[in-house]
């Protein structure tokens, strides 16, 4: 960039400019309350070249700047409110590396309840000069604007527009300004049994009327309630008075946010919440209390078919004892329910309950829900804690919480589409890339599918495809949700982050502008329900009149029973004491990274996120005193964060990595946490903003959960979607030497991982003794889960990747790459998995290419099931079986594949790939594979070399036979199956 500098460097403009237009309304501006209304307010360009983001363009700093991806180009600065203007000051900086260079700028604007932009300031060339006037330009613009546009034509120092800083000078024009004072609640001191009500007062400090609004009431960080505002001139104040019910004892924050939905144009938006310097503070009251503490189950991990047994703690929170007889019920989502009678409990004691009977174990698993006081014998302080629910994990997969409807099994008036014989992928193909390899088309009004649940159900998700808009970039449309005919609500559903187009070969060249073939296709929206509806019930998604997009595609649903938010757990403090505001829209990242590095330093015990949407746009990390520069990071250690739920406490970014200026790290992005050691994380969803995985100038879509990890990190029941990969678990030795510390015993647990661009989770850089359990991953752009034992080490003897186990995973539609995947090491595990309808690769694979460490001791797959798995890559002309094993010039040795059913690959069941490596001693034990449908049970390719035996296989109808050794293979297989021979 040394070249860019001398001839100059970028900055671009923001939006501004005087309003000389139709539809401007001229207004003077008194010079004393002239201020730069730009500062802090969120900046849009047309486009950004490289690491020159438009958010740099009023970030203060001279030394920064946007850069547009050629010409013309235009920046908007978003003012919020209508301003009256004086001048817009456009700066690059004035270092003299940057040398002189004329910009061709017209400025534009329009007002807040404008739809289009107008002209205020002609285009104009104005020149830029480090010794003449600094570098900066100042544009006199006269007129009203609530947002702000430069247009740049030509710029003579560079390829784009250019803008260190932006300020546009003016004063607030007439209009509202909503704040909150006066928080109180009645009674002052309430207990369990009291209902609360939280007063406050509303007013109109702006210099217009305001129109009627709402104000929304949050304890703890979850909106709690809400009451109606009137119209209120200006300087006016009203009282507001929202009843938020019974609480549970604890400590809650309670803040309050006036015109929750931004429906009010405000000249200060940002001081529209409040929140009260003490916490309400609820006590407990005098009487029993029950609650279920745990499941335990007998055996813990049963087979197929075990009696399983159970034992459920019940504690008495209470401050009186309750005696014998009262009924502890356990059911069996969908299956069976049991009863066992719990003994007298005294007050703050807990009981061991038996459960009677038993539940035959199925396949799968299930989610167990334990319920105190079933019968309602005891008149407890708190009805509402009494329920418990945990999975118990069965056979194969993952015991997901949710019930899986396919929209080809469900009533439908529509099209269906199915996927052709080969399963193309990457060319506009909706069925290659719908799970079972079938979904349902709506064309028209009325067209619907219908689903019918088999549990109760309070929450849906819907894997769908909308069109892309026609200049890329997504669109958002709605589809309608009826419950038995009757009309629930609105889904909305968005296609920001699917539809790339290119070539899948260059993950990273795929581009969010339409041209050619598209893929990855599908997104997933989700809605909590205002209420449960039992088993049975008929959920029908129908395109309605007013729902607009031209085709709607429906692949599945998931439908769950979700549980009431958390309560906020004793020890733990909440994000709200360090100012963050639920639902506000506005960045908590401050706040969230103050808790944390206040848990870190042992001033509090652990971090509370609780119920609500917390936007975070940095990542979280420990600060370092020696600022050793973005790409050299540490991460955070010895923190524990909690949150209410992954439906309730959910973080989210509105920026995309490339355009947040200040990231952390730019692989990275800016958003999650990055872990050093000593971690645990529960119960959230973190949600980026990603559209794709690098093309379109390297705009990776960042990483939720990063970092070296270290020992005794535990992350569980975390949900994440939208993420270029959701965990990288590992750094190069070279990333800060002295913090060298790979992960070692770190565990991964009902962790939901949906439509990322790369990875799911990958165990890089001599991760160890690590496990991912019980987890569902969904439409990852890359391997779902990886062992990557790379090279960049501090010992390469000993930090290899080594005896980590994916075990009870389910895997669904990756569309790139493998469902899991081992590069290297030793000791790993693939047990008990479930995976499905891979795009183009493998469900498993063990290969050497990346340049891993080699393989060594022993690799076990076991008790596997793989389905509709494999696929055609690299031009289409590599086609890839269910599991793989490619040695690219290294061995790999050790492997036992057993316990496992291949069914309906694409090509071969099992390939032994051409790669210069040996493959010796390959064990296939107690296998079934069956409909291979363009290629063999087993197939060793010409170039491979080693050996395998077969014991217990069995193989069915493949097309091109049970084992086939290509001319020139040195790779032999002792035993056949079913007493075939093996063919070449």
């Amino acid at each position: 960039m040394r070249w860019r500098r001398l001839t100059g460097q970028s900055i671009t403009g923001l939006l501004i400019a005087g309003m000389v237009s139709v539809g401007l309304l001229p207004v003077a501006a008194s010079a004393a309350e002239t201020t730069d209304l730009a500062r802090g307010k969120p900046v849009v360009a047309s486009g950004s070249h490289g690491g020159f983001p438009a958010p740099n363009a009023n970030d203060g700093k001279v030394n920064t700047y946007w850069e547009s991806n050629g010409l013309p180009a235009d920046l908007t600065v978003k003012l919020g409110a209508d301003a009256n203007l004086q001048s817009v000051v456009v700066k690059l900086n004035p270092d003299p590396i940057w040398g002189s260079r004329t910009q061709d700028i017209q400025v534009l604007g329009r007002t807040q309840d404008g739809t289009a932009f107008t002209s205020i300031r002609a285009r104009a060339g104005y020149a830029f000069n480090p010794s003449g006037n600094q570098n900066t330009v100042t544009i006199p613009v006269d007129g009203r604007a609530a947002d702000l546009q430069l247009k740049f034509f030509a710029n003579t120092g560079a390829p784009g527009a250019q803008i260190a800083e932006v300020q546009v000078l003016g004063t607030a024009a007439p209009n509202p300004d909503l704040t909150v004072s006066a928080l109180s609640w009645s009674p002052s001191s309430p207990s369990e049994t009291d209902d609360i009500t939280v007063q406050g007062t509303v007013r109109n400090a702006g210099t217009a009327a305001s129109p009627a609004t709402t104000v929304q009431v949050s304890l703890g960080g979850a909106v709690v309630g809400s009451a109606p505002v009137g119209p209120l001139a200006a300087g006016a104040s009203a009282p507001v008075s929202v009843a938020v019910g019974k609480r549970p004892q604890g400590s809650y924050t309670v803040s309050a946010l006036v015109d929750p939905t931004d429906t009010v144009i405000e000249s200060d938006n940002a001081n529209n919440s409040r929140t009260t310097a003490t916490p309400l503070v609820v006590g407990q009251s005098p009487g029993p209390d029950l609650e279920v503490r745990s499941i335990s189950a007998s055996p813990a991990n049963p087979a197929v078919g075990a009696a399983v047994t159970f034992t459920v703690a019940v504690r008495n929170r209470g401050t009186s004892a309750v005696s014998a007889g009262t009924i502890t019920r356990l059911t069996v989502v969908g299956s069976t329910t049991l009863n066992g009678t719990a003994p007298a409990i005294a007050a703050g004691a807990t009981a061991n309950v038996a459960i009677g009977g038993s539940w035959t174990a199925a396949s799968g698993g299930a989610t167990l829900t334990a319920t105190a006081d079933a019968t309602n014998q005891v008149a407890e302080t708190s009805e509402t804690n009494n329920t418990f629910a945990r999975s118990i994990v069965v056979g194969r997969g993952a015991a997901v919480p949710y019930t899986e409807l396919e929209a080809e099994n469900a009533t439908y008036q529509g099209t269906l589409l199915k996927s052709d014989a080969e399963r193309t992928f990457g060319h506009t193909n909706f069925a290659t890339e719908s799970s079972g390899r079938e979904s349902v088309r709506l064309n028209s009004t009325g067209q619907f599918v219908e689903f019918t649940s088999t549990a109760p159900s309070n929450a849906v998700v819907v894997r769908n495809s909308i069109p892309d808009a026609p200049g890329g970039g997504g669109r958002e449309a709605t589809i309608s949700l009826y419950a038995n005919g009757q009309f629930v609500r609105k889904i909305d559903l968005s296609s920001k982050h699917s539809w790339l187009y290119g070539n899948t070969d260059s993950p990273e060249g795929l581009t969010n502008t339409p041209g050619g073939d598209a893929r990855r296709l599908f997104d997933e929206s989700h809605a909590l329900l205002q209420q449960t509806y039992p088993a049975g019930t008929k959920f029908r998604l129908q395109r309605d009149a007013s729902d607009n997009a031209s085709f709607y595609i429906i692949d599945l649903i998931d439908l769950e029973q979700v549980a009431a938010p958390s309560a906020q757990p004793s020890g733990c403090v909440s994000i709200t004491t360090y100012g963050a505001v639920a639902n506000d829209g506005i960045d908590d990242t401050a706040a969230i990274q103050r808790a944390v590095t206040a848990n870190q330093n042992g001033q509090i015990d652990c971090v509370w996120i609780p119920a609500g949407q917390w936007r975070q746009e940095q990542k979280i990390l420990t600060d370092d005193p020696l600022d050793r520069g973005q790409f050299n990071q540490v991460g955070i250690r010895d923190v524990t964060i909690r949150g209410a739920g992954m439906w309730h406490s959910q973080l989210y970014t509105l920026t995309p990595p490339h355009e947040a200026g200040g990231i952390n790290h730019p692989h990275e992005g800016n958003f999650g946490f990055d872990i050093d050691e000593n971690t645990q994380i529960s119960d959230i969803a973190i949600f980026g903003s990603g559209t794709i995985r690098g093309g379109d100038g390297n705009h990776e879509g960042g990483v939720a959960l990063n970092g070296r990890f270290g020992k005794d990190t535990k992350i569980s029941d975390v949900w994440i979607e939208h993420a270029n990969v959701g965990v990288w678990a590992g750094r190069d030795f070279t990333n800060i030497p002295e913090l060298w510390n790979p992960g070692d015993g770190v565990e991964f647990t009902g962790m939901r991982i949906r439509n990322t661009y790369a990875d799911g989770i990958n165990f890089a850089n001599g991760t160890r003794n690590s496990t991912v359990y019980n987890s569902s991953f969904r439409n990852t752009g890359d391997d779902a889960l990886a062992v990557w034992s790379s090279k960049y080490v501090k010992d390469q003897s000993v930090d290899i990747g080594h005896d980590n186990s994916f075990r009870n995973n389910t895997i669904q539609l990756p569309w790139r790459a493998n469902g899991i995947a081992i590069y290297g090491g030793y000791g790993n595990k693939i047990e008990n998995n479930l995976i499905s309808d891979t795009m183009n690769y493998p469900a498993i694979m063990l290969a050497t290419d990346h340049d891993p460490l080699p393989f060594s001791g022993q690799t076990l797959i076991a008790n596997n099931g793989l389905y509709r798995t494999g696929g055609a890559f690299w031009n289409e002309d590599q086609e890839f079986g269910a599991i793989t094993l490619f040695p690219q010039n290294l061995p790999i040795p050790g492997v036992t594949i057993r316990d496992t059913d291949i069914i309906d690959s694409t090509y071969d069941g099992i390939q032994f790939k051409t790669g210069g490596g040996l493959m010796q001693n390959v064990k296939i034990e107690n296998v079934r594979i069956d409909k291979s449908n363009n290629g063999s049970g087993i197939l060793a390719m010409g170039g491979a070399r080693g050996n395998a035996s077969l014991t217990n296989v069995t193989i069915t109808d493949s097309r091109d036979g049970h084992v086939l050794i290509e001319p020139g293979s040195q790779f032999t297989v002792s035993g056949a199956p079913n007493g075939a021979r093996a063919e070449r």
